[in-house]
Parts: structure tokens; sequence; C-alpha cells
């Protein structure tokens, strides 16, 4: 059965990003068959014989994420739309926000009405300017036509949106660090339990979920569960997918379709093959710069979040660089290492430093300073950090130096041996 892209339907239309071009694509309707037809529960329920699974790089189930409130009413709840999309090599949220942001709105309409929330905030990338414009304009079409304010549709469900713009840091995409930011405070992410869901924005039970996944439970209201657990690979890997495509290939770009697509299958038909015909693939990091890196012969893999994890690595955010043979390893990491060392909040002694070593080391490797005892310093402090942060930060810079070392080690060894680059060329920067 040919796949059918669902979420980038609107985006090529020339008026994706109006209310009126949105309506005219049929937009708007999964929102009031929900209302007529579903309870909030229901709608929970709904979202959870999906299948869907968070697009924000954890992977995990959506509706159980939901299901995880606490059943008393005596505070608010809350509604977060994490739009701080920053991991390196991603850019499909944004994508979304300034194509076809009604999907998306919609989609937090029916996700606030699902928790029983009547306040929505959502959290924007301080640098996503255009994106920012657009979505307060589609909010405002939205609450003129009745989508947004009170009593929607005529149905007593009642929600507002507050737009946030963040201040452009890496770390303000953990959830609980986004929920400081929206205080007012800086971006620490908090110690864990107790979860958003029970303790989160203000106090308050909290639900945060990233733009893509909001999108889908527009599909998901529109056409049913049913339908959207028949794509991809049930039962676990469920519905469209939004991938990513960057470095050293001919179409970079945001890519739909069905999750579990295998990886090959992206690159060569969606992204249009390598960059030069001269250079073959050498290396591919499949969901982001904080993800583990796999060799061209472990790239022969499925696009999803348990396939990924089962070749050693993970979907993360599905962005995905791709590196040709004239891609230097050590370099590569070089540049992964200064964004997360510049990222770093500082709040935990083994990223604050550890990341700066990383840096260090690196340098002189690059530089032909480089000592034999580097290679296995880089890894002994990535086995350091790992396990060992408030917070996955630590994590998404020790995966990568730990994976480029174990699948590229000679390259790093021939470096501090030879006192040069053996590749003597540079990386995709």
């Amino acid at each position: 059965m040919a796949f059918e892209p669902v979420l980038t339907r609107n985006i090529h239309r020339p008026d994706s990003g109006t209310i009126e071009g949105y309506l005219a694509a049929g937009g708007y309707q999964g929102l009031r068959r929900a209302l007529k037809e579903f309870s909030p529960g229901q709608l929970v329920e709904e979202v959870k014989n999906s299948g869907l699974r968070g697009r924000g790089g954890a992977g995990f189930p959506t509706g159980m994420k939901w299901g995880f409130l606490p059943k008393t009413r005596d505070k608010p709840r809350y509604l977060c739309v994490n739009a701080d999309e920053s991991e390196p090599g991603t850019f499909k949220d944004r994508l979304l926000i300034e194509k076809d942001p009604h999907l998306v709105l919609e989609g937090i309409i029916l996700s606030a009405y699902a928790i029983e929330s009547s306040l929505a905030f959502f959290y924007i990338r301080g640098e996503f300017h255009e994106g920012y414009r657009i979505f307060q304009k589609a909010v405002q079409e939205a609450r003129a036509k009745g989508f947004l304010g009170t009593n929607i549709l005529g149905s007593g469900f009642s929600l507002d949106i507050i737009i946030y713009r963040g201040a452009g840091a890496y770390i303000c995409g953990e959830e609980t660090a986004l929920l400081e930011s929206l205080e007012g405070k800086r971006g620490y992410p908090r110690i864990k339990p107790p979860f958003p869901a029970i303790v989160g924005l203000y106090g308050c039970p909290t639900i945060i979920n990233n733009v893509e996944t909001l999108a889908n439970v527009t599909l998901i209201a529109e056409r049913g569960a049913a339908w959207y657990a028949s794509i991809g690979r049930p039962p676990k890997n469920t519905g469209p997918k939004l991938f990513c495509l960057s470095g050293h290939v001919k179409r970079p770009g945001v890519f739909e379709a069905p999750l579990g697509v295998p990886f090959l299958e992206l690159l060569n038909e969606h992204a249009g093959g390598m960059q030069h015909s001269d250079r073959p693939l050498k290396a591919a990091v499949p969901g982001g710069s904080s993800m583990k890196i796999l060799p061209a012969s472990k790239c022969d893999v499925l696009m999803d979040f348990d396939a990924l994890a089962a070749a050693g690595t993970s979907l993360g955010s599905a962005g995905g660089i791709v590196m040709d043979t004239s891609t230097c390893m050590v370099t590569a990491l070089l540049n992964v290492a200064r964004f997360y060392a510049h990222e770093s909040c500082g709040q935990c002694t083994p990223c604050r430093e550890g990341t700066g070593w990383f840096v260090k080391i690196l340098s002189r490797l690059e530089r032909g300073d480089g000592r034999p005892e580097d290679v296995g310093l880089l890894t002994g402090i990535a086995s350091n950090i790992e396990g060992n942060t408030v917070c996955p930060f630590g994590e998404a810079i020790a995966w990568p130096v730990e994976s480029y070392v174990r699948v590229f080690r000679e390259e790093f060894e021939e470096h501090a041996k030879r006192k040069a680059c053996p590749m003597k060329t540079t990386a995709v920067r």
C-alpha cells in the first residue's frame, strides 16, 4: 500500500499558513469530531490505542504519559508545548510551525481537551522569529473563528494559549528546564521524581509534548486510532514520521515516511543519495548530534525506536546527519563537543567540566599535539559523565564521544601517532 503523506500534506499550498487555507483543506474536522464524539477520557484512550509515541526524542507513549496526571482536581492542569527545537541536525518542528501552524494548533487544542486543561503554553525557541510570527497569527485567527477561547464550538470546553519565546538555550529543550524557564528562572533541569505530570509548571500537574507529537494527535482525531496504528511497524512503532537529513546528501531536507522506513531508502530515494558519487557513505548519525554514530556497514537499518535501539543507537529527534569518506571523525566530533560545551548549563560538575575537557583533548588531537593516551582519556571521561548528571544532557555528549571513538578508534589513534590528520581534509561544518 502506497504511503500517503499526512503531516506534510499542506506545506506546499501557498495558503497553508492561513486559517482559510487550512479550513479549505479539511482542517479542524478532527476537533469538531472529537468534541462531539469523545469525552476527554475517551480521547486519551484513542491516543493510547493509536500507539503514538513522543516525537521529541524519548519515544514515550503519549497516551500513557497523559494517564499519569493525578485524578484529583485541586490544582489547574497545564499543557506545555515544547517548540524549542535545538538538536543539531533537526528542523522538522520548525517546518510544521512555519508551513502548517493550524495543524499544530489543532493538535494542541485536542490535547488540552483530552487532559482537561484550560491553559496551554507554547514555548518556542527564541531564534525562530518567523515561526513565532506565523504561530501568533494562527492563534489570533483560531480565536476569531471560535476554535480558541470560551466555549469552543459550543462544547463547553474553553482554552487559551500563551506563547513564550525562549532565549535560545539548548538545555531548555529538556522538559523540566523548560518549566524553569517558563517560570522566569534559569533553565536548570529539575531532579525527578516528582515528574511534571504530578508537580510541573507552578507546582501544578503538567503535560509536556513536542510539536510533532501534537500534530499527530490531529491526525488521530481525524481518522481514528485504527487507521493510525496501521501505519509503520505495529504495535510499538506506529504512525507517520518526519525525518531530517543533512550533511553530504544531494537534497537535504525534511521527509515524511512511515515509522520504520529503511535509512538507506531515506538517503537514496528521498535525499537523492550521496552528494559526491566518488565519496561513498562513511557513517551516519540517525537521530541528531547527541545520538551514537553508525558506520556505513550498519546503516542498513530501519528508522524506528526499537530497530535503532537494537543497532546500538537511538531514533532521537530523527535528525539524520550523513558523512562521506572525506570526513575526519576527530574534526566531526570536535564540532559536536564544542556545541555541547557551549550549551552546558553548568549545574552538574561532570557535564560542566567534562564537556570542556573533550574540547581541549580533541583540539590538540586535531592540531597535531595529541598524545597516545588521549584516546582512552576521551572514553574514560565519557563513562564518568554518563548516568551522573541531573538530566540527559550528559549522555548527549557522552554517547557521541564513546561511539565515535569506538567505531573509528584507529582514526583517532592515527591522529595521536602521526601528530596530524591522516585524512588531510575537514569534516562537515
